[in-house]
């Protein structure tokens, strides 16, 4: 069904107004009183309750930050079996984003293109609201991600950020910083460890008990991810996002006018999948078995999160195959991964039998 309403709705309209469509329906299912009916048919099964941070997760698939930037669809998100919902990016100041068109469908390959450029409220306006969230019982766990403000100099990043930390901190039950995004001009450039390390600490002050994770590129070199792995442990960070979009445009199906005429970018979804898996591995490979690593690039099947999983992630996000997928895309990965679970369980009692 929903692949009929994207072939004959979705697909014809702009990106951005399809996703406006589809983030109204989301964000009414608790106003409209049928939130709790529709969870009784998508709620994750208990065998995929997941330790992390201090908290327990229903499932360990949740929905990246980009999709709800400003924290409103997140009761919403959680009606339609998300075990997390990561909002923002959030900066400190309020900003439009980037000129639209801003994001670009490339259905042959199963991917996005955005240019956003960080389009948000601000930091200031999204603390009431997470607010109240946050004192919610029956809700999905929160996370925050905060970004630099695009007219905030680079050289002044540290402080920006922290502005965003002291006043978000307190409503989010983990607080992740991005410094990853190639739509914000020099954002990328605090990957570098002599920026990276005092910004973090900065951060880490004003983000109190509320575990906190950095989110990193795929186009980082190997040697980079490392060297960043180990900066985290030696700070005491609780966790590392693994990854966000690539400027890359290797190995795509889609003609090459149209990648031109699209432009520059983030590029997500299904490409990025192998790179995701590569660097997840690297992260595993040079952190603690108990710091929380989260997986995101790529992510379409319940199969392809139980790869993440045994490849190491504590928790996996996805976003882009949301689109082409519909409303019960998590249903379907948390009963794939439930599936998969009873299988193991049994192979497992047959073998001990």
């Amino acid at each position: 069904m929903y692949r009929l309403l994207f072939n004959v709705v979705f697909k014809r309209m702009d990106p951005e107004n399809a996703h406006h469509l589809a983030f109204r329906f989301i964000r009414a299912l608790p106003t409209l009183g049928v939130g709790r009916v529709v969870e009784r048919f998508t709620a994750p099964d208990a065998v995929l309750g997941v330790d992390a941070l201090g908290l327990r997760f229903p499932s360990p698939f949740g929905v990246a930050a980009g999709f709800d930037k400003d924290g409103f669809a997140v009761l919403g998100l959680g009606n339609l079996g998300f075990g997390h919902v990561e909002v923002g990016t959030l900066t400190a100041i309020a900003q439009p984003g980037n000129e639209r068109p801003r994001l670009f469908r490339l259905i042959a390959d199963r991917a996005l293109v955005n240019r956003m450029g960080f389009n948000n409220g601000g930091a200031d306006a999204a603390a009431g609201r997470l607010s109240r969230l946050s004192r919610r019982t029956h809700r999905p766990v929160l996370g925050v991600n905060i970004g630099k403000s695009r007219v905030t100099a680079v050289e002044d990043a540290a402080g920006d950020y922290e502005r965003s930390a002291r006043v978000l901190a307190p409503f989010a039950d983990y607080l992740v910083v991005n410094v990853s995004s190639p739509n914000t001009p020099g954002l990328r450039g605090l990957q570098e460890l002599d920026a990276l390390a005092p910004l973090l600490e900065t951060v880490q002050r004003a983000a109190g008990t509320t575990p906190l994770l950095v989110k990193i590129a795929p186009d980082l070199s190997n040697d980079e991810i490392v060297r960043i792995c180990e900066l985290a442990v030696r700070l005491g960070l609780d966790g590392i996002i693994a990854t966000n979009t690539t400027i890359s445009r290797e190995g795509l199906k889609a003609r090459a006018a149209e990648v031109e005429r699209i432009g520059a970018g983030g590029l997500s979804g299904a490409p990025l999948a192998a790179r995701s898996l590569e660097v997840l591995k690297i992260v595993r490979a040079n952190v603690p078995d108990d710091l929380c690593v989260v997986s995101v690039g790529g992510i379409d099947t319940a199969a392809d999160v139980q790869e993440r999983l045994d490849a190491g992630a504590t928790l996996v996000q996805g976003y882009s195959a949301f689109i082409y997928r519909g409303p019960l895309w998590a249903r379907q990965i948390n009963r794939g991964l439930a599936k998969i679970a009873r299988e193991r369980a049994g192979r497992v009692g047959a073998v001990a039998g």
